[in-house]
This record gives C-alpha cells, structure tokens and sequence, in this order.
C-alpha cells in the first residue's frame, strides 16, 4: 500500500514540477521567477525524500539536506542581486 501511495506523491509532485518550469518560462516578472525557481527547489526536495522512502537508503536524506542548503542560499542571493543590483557588499 505504501508503494502506491508513493508513487501517487511521485506523479503529483512531478506535476508541481511541470507547472514550476512552465512558471519560470513564461513569467511575467523576474519575482515570479525567483519564487518558481524557489518552489521547484522544494518540490525536488520533496521528490528526493520520496526517492529515499521508495529505495529504503539513508543517502538520499543526505542529498536532501544538501540540496535544501544550496537552494535556500541561491535563492538569496539572486533575490539580494535583484534588490540591491549587487551580491557582495
């Protein structure tokens, strides 16, 4: 039963994926990108958990950790770049 469930949360997050990308192609703003971008962060965060659940291995856990660490902190620094025009100070 967890299998399905599993690869139920698979197909809706790859969707939230799709939806994300279609976002940061055709965004009105670069805000709107920078927040697609930043939700399709997560939705791979997500994903990569789910890809853990699904193989029963502590590597991807890690993966996630390190994943959401980089997102978080290019997300940012492109909305400090969008904000001030300039990453270092």
């Amino acid at each position: 039963m967890i299998t399905y469930a599993l690869w139920f949360a698979f197909g809706c997050f790859g969707i939230a994926q799709l939806c994300c990308l279609y976002r940061v192609v055709f965004s009105p703003g670069v805000p709107d990108r920078v927040l697609a971008l930043d939700t399709m962060a997560l939705n791979m965060i997500a994903l990569l958990t789910l890809v853990g659940l699904l193989f029963g291995t502590r590597m991807y856990f890690e993966v996630t950790l390190l994943f959401a660490m980089m997102g978080f902190v290019s997300t940012v620094a492109y909305a400090k770049f969008i904000l001030r025009c300039d990453i270092i100070e």
